[in-house]
Order: C-alpha cells, then structure tokens, then sequence
C-alpha cells in the first residue's frame, strides 16, 4: 500500500513538472490536457449548443458578425488543431459571446445592443479569442480535474486512451452546462489577461481599441449599476476594467490604419 502509494505520488509530480506553462502575459499556468482533447470538447461542446439553441438566419446580422469576427481571426497565428474558426450566431437576448477550444466561436444578437459599433463588437470577439490562445479553459480544467479528481484523470490528462471515459467530468470541470453548454465564469486574472490580450488583437486588426472603454461604459449602464463588490465576483468591476483598458490602450502603439469594413445591421 505505502508502495503505491509512493508511485502515485512521483506520478503526481511528474505531470505537475510536465505541465507547468506560461501564458501569452507570463503568467505560469498549470495545463494537463492536450490540445487534441481540448480541441474535440469544444467540438462537441458547440454541436450541442448548436442543436438546443436557436440560431439567427438573419443574413445582415450574420455578414456583420463574420465580417468583424474574420477581421480578427485573419491576425491570429495559425493553431495546431484547427485550421478555420467557426462562427455562430444564436437568436437570443442574452448579451454574450464566447470562444471554445477547437476555433469555436458564438455571438448572442443581445450583445449587439450593448456593443454597438464594430470596434465594440471586435473588443468582445478579440476577448473571447484571448481566452482560446491562453489556453484559459485548459487551464480551469486542468485545476479543477487535480482538485477534485486526483491521479485518476491527472493520467487520463497526460495520454491515456481511455479519455472518453471520462467526457462527462471534463465536461463538467470546463463549466459546459449539460443542458446548454454555459460557460462558467473565468476567474478574474483570467478576464484581465483576456482584456490585455483580445485588446492587441483588435488593434492589429484596425479596429479603434479606445472603443472598448465605452463598451464597457455601455455593459455598466446594460447592468442599471446592479454589481456585485468586485472582492465578491470572479470578474474585474467595470470602473477596474475601465481603468486598465484605458492604461493599456495608452500603451499600444498606433493601431492598424487599414480598418475593416463592417456594416452594422
């Protein structure tokens, strides 16, 4: 028993010193899933978000939101798992978007009462994205599958074959609702490197990156000031988020003048 014991252990470790990463900022992350695993849960992630949501076929609104978001995606390195992103429009009032693993993209038509112009619009997709290429659901996974799992998906994480298995805790560690594929909050750290990242991208796409300060001058106004004390949300408040935005905006250099073209429905 103590035997195994010890193995387990010096297993343990070595996935823990195998996948120590660093995020696009620097910041260390922990990341035990390949990129092929994550890849086909997004996948499949989406195809059922597809199925169980309604979807816009509204030709304008669905042009609008491919041109903004092909502007951005046209900057982005090519990934190792997928070679086209896939945009998505749902007909719904909720004011969101995401991003999932495997160049999955959906936008809610409420988010276009609230990101009114295309530079607001492309704050929103460029953040999303960042939480892709930061590998941000890998690493919440990857926290949450050690947390409360332990060596028996820490091994299935590092190469077992037998990771369909277990789909349905990996599924439920990356915050996809069974119903609905609803992402659970990021963590704060995770939101503001999404900000600072998403912020360079919409900036080398054309895109006025100032615009973002007012859109979320305009999410502040879309809530009626009805926010949690930031210490007790897992996102920044909106004056926090404001105010680095704002800093980083300041920081960049002179944004791409080539600007996009994208009408607004």
């Amino acid at each position: 028993m103590l035997t195994r014991m010890k193995t387990n252990s010096l297993i343990l470790c070595s996935a823990l010193i195998t996948a120590c990463a660093s995020s696009p900022t620097g910041r260390n992350q922990l990341i035990l899933f390949s990129d092929v695993q994550m890849s086909q849960l997004g996948t499949q992630s989406f195809e059922q978000m597809k199925k169980q949501e309604k979807i816009s076929t509204d030709e304008l609104t669905n042009a609008y939101v491919q041109c903004v978001t092909k502007s951005i995606t046209s900057h982005v390195p090519p990934q190792p798992e997928f070679t086209d992103w896939e945009v998505v429009v749902f007909d719904s009032d909720q004011v969101n978007a995401f991003a999932l693993p495997g160049g999955k993209i959906g936008v809610y038509t409420g988010l276009l009462k609230v990101a009114k112009t295309p530079d607001q619009l492309a704050t929103v997709i460029g953040h999303e994205i960042a939480h892709v290429l930061a590998d941000h659901s890998n690493e919440r996974m990857s926290q949450s599958q050690l947390a409360n799992t332990g060596l028996q998906i820490t091994s299935v994480a590092i190469g077992a074959s037998d990771y369909a298995q277990y789909q349905n805790v990996t599924m439920a560690a990356l915050g996809l609702g069974v119903q609905y594929g609803v992402i659970l909050p990021y963590g704060r750290t995770q939101e503001s490197e999404a900000d600072i990242v998403g912020l360079e991208l919409m900036a080398k796409s054309g895109f006025d990156p100032y615009q973002s300060i007012e859109l979320w001058k305009n999410m502040s106004k879309a809530s009626g000031g009805s926010q949690p004390p930031e210490l007790l949300s897992t996102h920044p408040s909106h004056s926090t988020r404001i105010s680095e935005l704002t800093a980083k905006a300041n920081a960049l250099p002179a944004y791409n003048a080539k600007r996009p073209v994208c009408s607004a429905p």
